[in-house]
């Protein structure tokens, strides 16, 4: 890959991370995890290879879908609080979207069957960026909405995952 796109690609990345950890408005923290999922695509899939590919496509779905979930959760929020904060995480049926999303974005027990198929299509770096600053964006909205979220549940993923 070029090194100018690579570079683009990898501030881009930096860019929707720091959109999600900054913002208190749900739309424009699903923006930041939009722009984060964009931008390890082309990244995914710098080897030409089936398995890439794949695992690209794999990626994308997955996320595409764990980002419907979010802002439907928001749109649930909002619907009954009248409010897009991401602190004001008050209704049931949010918690529980929102819980699954994050579970699926992250890659937790539950919903874990993306991420080693995507890790093995892609090359050590790719991999690495995947189970590191991917899950930063992700860790800030449980972070932000923690008062509202099942913490045993939390904990119940968290170590089955390990």
């Amino acid at each position: 890959m070029n090194p100018t796109i690579s570079m683009v690609m990898l501030l881009s990345l930096a860019t929707g991370t720091i959109i999600t950890m900054t913002s208190y408005h749900w739309l424009l923290a699903w923006v930041g995890l939009e722009i984060n999922t964009l931008s390890i695509i082309p990244i995914i899939s710098t080897t030409h290879h089936p398995r890439s590919t794949e695992a690209a496509t794999k990626y994308f779905l997955t996320q595409a879908a764990a980002s419907a979930l979010i802002l439907f959760s928001s749109m649930v929020n909002a619907w009954e609080t009248g409010t897009w904060d991401i602190t004001q995480l008050s209704s049931m049926p949010s918690h529980v979207l929102l819980t699954a999303a994050l579970a699926m974005k992250l890659g937790l027990v539950p919903m874990h069957f993306w991420l080693p198929e995507v890790l093995q299509g892609s090359t050590l770096m790719t991999a690495l960026i995947i189970t590191t600053w991917q899950k930063l964006a992700p860790m800030t909205l449980i972070y932000l909405t923690i008062n509202s979220l099942s913490t045993t549940i939390l904990l119940l993923m968290g170590l089955t995952s390990t």
